[in-house]
């Protein structure tokens, strides 16, 4: 539940924060996967983090799952309009990281000088 659940950064956060959410949206802004690719692709998801994940995303509005008629069938996530709003919030954060996070050889990085 939100700190407050009238502030809307409060309530993005009840739905982005949760572990593995953002990185599910990230895999999700290539196009449509199946749940064995999505699980591929971010290495260290559990099977059930990830089902969860997917399921309180298409909750939320943010994916939408497709039931395609194959035999066998086949199930394909995608973005919602709702879940490619937070593609910026996503690459905000990506830029961050590059120019405000540690290094893997320990130096720090710091802004440009103005």
């Amino acid at each position: 539940m939100a700190v407050d659940p009238e502030c809307p950064v409060c309530r993005t956060a009840d739905i982005v924060c949760a572990k593995w959410t953002l990185l599910v949206v990230r895999e999700l802004d290539e196009g449509r996967s199946r749940f064995c690719e999505l699980e591929r692709s971010l290495t260290g998801i559990s099977p059930r983090t990830l089902s969860l994940r997917l399921r309180e995303l298409e909750e939320e509005g943010i994916v939408e799952r497709q039931q395609l008629p194959e035999l066998p069938p086949r199930t394909e996530y995608a973005l919602t309009d709702k879940g490619r709003a937070l593609l910026p919030m996503i690459e905000d954060m990506r830029c961050f990281g590059e120019r405000w996070l540690d290094r893997e050889d320990g130096a720090v990085l710091s802004a440009p000088s103005a």
